[in-house]
């Protein structure tokens, strides 16, 4: 499975990781919603989940579900900033739908 980081991303997750000593990383994963059917889920975790796919990513640890691998296979996640942006943007290949905040999709 791939899953790209920007640098601004990947700035911004070492931040947060950094900023919580005990954390175990992130999770990346696909929950039923919004406007398109499908949104994103990235969570900063305690402890290291059991059946999830570990990859390190620019030096940070992020845990995919096995149901989600093929949702999120390619997936380029942004953090833009500035005065237009700011937050985390998924960018999938394997979505064939999308709504307007970029948070939801359907493929």
């Amino acid at each position: 499975m791939k899953l790209i980081l920007t640098p601004s991303a990947a700035a911004e997750l070492r931040r947060i990781w950094e900023s919580s000593p005990n954390s175990a990383g992130f999770r990346l994963a696909v929950e039923a919603g919004g406007c398109a059917g499908l949104t994103y889920e990235l969570e900063l975790l305690s402890e290291s989940p059991e059946g999830m796919l570990p990859l390190e990513v620019s030096g940070i640890p992020i845990y995919v579900s096995e149901g989600h691998q093929t949702l999120l296979d390619g997936i380029e996640i942004d953090f833009p900033t500035g005065l237009a942006a700011r937050g985390f943007v998924f960018r999938n290949p394997q979505a064939r739908i999308t709504c307007g905040c970029g948070t939801s999709f359907a493929v």
